[in-house]
């Protein structure tokens, strides 16, 4: 990749955060004026246990360059073992993406609870800044999606 390029280069972030800690946590982040870039873009789900891994290749598809999936801390969920079954299968997802060439890297799976506001902001900044380095994504590009 020529240098100029990554100067200029924004990754697209998709967040799926669960609505009872995670997107607490992004709210208290912004109450609290705290930065994380702007491309990271939420989405609320009501358990990070109903997320789908098929969202996950879809966000690929449509153009996403990472994406994470934020739950509630291991015992702690809304749902009693909501995150338990997120974990297991956001395993098996990791390695159907291994198996399609896209770098573990571009996905992750973090607890965060609606008290961590701080920790929401430096895990999206964090994230944001892998992204950046690896560059864009297009093992699962669909051409008709970009724009």
């Amino acid at each position: 990749m020529i240098m100029e390029e990554t100067n200029y280069f924004k990754p697209k972030i998709v967040a799926f955060c669960c609505n009872w800690c995670s997107y607490a946590g992004a709210d208290l982040a912004g109450n609290n004026r705290l930065e994380y870039p702007a491309n990271v873009k939420i989405i609320r789900i009501p358990c990070s246990c109903r997320l789908n891994p098929l969202f996950i290749l879809r966000a690929f598809q449509r153009g996403a360059d990472g994406v994470i999936l934020c739950g509630c801390h291991p015992g702690d969920c809304h749902y009693s073992t909501g995150n338990y079954f997120a974990r297991r299968r956001m395993t098996l997802l990791f390695s159907m993406l291994d198996f399609l060439g896209i770098e573990k890297s571009r996905t992750r799976v973090e607890w965060c609870s609606a008290a961590e506001g701080v920790r929401f902001a430096g895990i999206m900044n964090d994230f944001v800044e892998k992204i950046t380095k690896l560059g864009r994504c297009k093992k699962l590009e669909d051409v008709r999606c970009s724009r």
